[in-house]
């Protein structure tokens, strides 16, 4: 630092685009914060997921669409950690990496943004066969049900180009968002509907980042474990193990909806037809009261569906797990396997 002082850079990689830098700015400010002896360096890197822009995301079947790049970048030690969307990595992850960190989570409910002739309106009052962009399966089933006057087409691309598309072109009567991406974006005011559970509930992981980094790496890891967010963490270990155990992924509709509430875990799981018109959806809670007798039994290598924290309580960890799969085998003795199992037939061959 120009003082003989060596001060130790950490590379953090993120995709190019305007949400994840704000993303990723926003963590490496909070290290910065919590370590200011450390350089934070950010790396941009294109994703497969941001150059097929003229595909729906179901239809592309990789799982690892917007993560893999910014992986092969940490296994070549280009990088020291990668900040993603939690819903955008797949519950299984690659060998050698973990996820260090799970930040607070920003409002996980999806959100509806008008074309701007139809301000004032929501899904409920807009007129008869008005079409609605969504690239997101999940989304598309829940509203087509809840919202039947209505038509659903595919839109692609980022935060800033599904907006464009939305106020320049008269194709579209209103998208759908995901409502954490608008704020951290800064564009709440765009907001005009958010949908609560009872008109769609959101898609695993949603409205959190990850900060996922190589699993040997137990500085690096100890260095992030700081941001973990305890509830946050729990939600979505067992929205993960829900999603994991169903065998879902881009291209079949499932939905969650979580709450941590007076040291209960309450998790609501569903999976519908790509038409909404079959679907199964159930809820189940378990305890998040740690009864952990000592730190030191914790495991650094433990990992729940890709997550570590080892300064959380791992009986809560297992507890939050083990209700993901619960609920997830109650739906699949109702029926889910199949009804996924069509979803998936007949979104291959549209």
């Amino acid at each position: 630092d120009g003082n003989g002082k060596v001060s130790r850079v950490i590379r953090i990689g993120t995709r190019k685009s305007q949400l994840a830098r704000i993303q990723t700015d926003s963590v490496a400010d909070k290290l910065k914060e919590l370590y200011p002896h450390v350089h934070m360096e950010i790396v941009g890197m294109s994703t497969t997921g941001d150059k097929i822009l003229d595909t729906a995301l179901s239809k592309i079947g990789e799982k690892s669409l917007f993560t893999k790049e910014l992986e092969n970048a940490l296994e070549r030690n280009e990088v020291d950690l990668v900040v993603h969307s939690l819903k955008d990595l797949p519950t299984t992850l690659p060998p050698g990496f973990t996820i260090g960190a799970v930040l607070k989570r920003e409002n996980p409910f999806d959100a509806v943004v008008l074309h701007p002739k139809h301000m004032g309106k929501s899904l409920e009052t807009l007129p008869e066969s008005s079409v609605i962009g969504t690239s997101s399966l999940r989304r598309a089933a829940q509203l087509k049900k809840r919202f039947p006057h209505l038509d659903f087409k595919d839109i692609r691309g980022n935060l800033n180009t599904r907006l464009k598309k939305l106020d320049e072109k008269e194709d579209f009567a209103a998208i759908i968002l995901a409502a954490a991406g608008l704020r951290r974006m800064g564009w709440e005011n765009r907001i005009s509907q958010i949908l609560g559970p009872e008109d769609c509930m959101y898609a695993v992981g949603q409205g959190a980042l990850a900060v996922e980094v190589r699993a040997r790496d137990a500085d690096i890891l100890e260095m992030v474990s700081v941001l973990h967010d305890p509830d946050t963490v729990l939600r979505c270990i067992a929205e993960r193990a829900f999603l994991r155990h169903l065998e879902g992924g881009c291209s079949v509709p499932v939905a969650v909806n979580t709450e941590v509430k007076d040291s209960q875990l309450y998790l609501t799981g569903a999976v519908y037809s790509l038409d909404g018109s079959d679907s199964l959806k159930e809820t189940m809670q378990t305890s998040t009261a740690a009864a952990d007798k000592s730190p030191e039994e914790v495991d650094e290598r433990v990992q729940r569906v890709g997550v570590t924290a080892s300064k959380i309580s791992g009986e809560a960890q297992d507890r939050a797990e083990r209700l993901g799969v619960d609920l997830a085998n109650l739906l699949l003795s109702k029926g889910a396997k199949e009804i996924l199992t069509v979803a998936r037939q007949l979104n291959d061959a549209r």
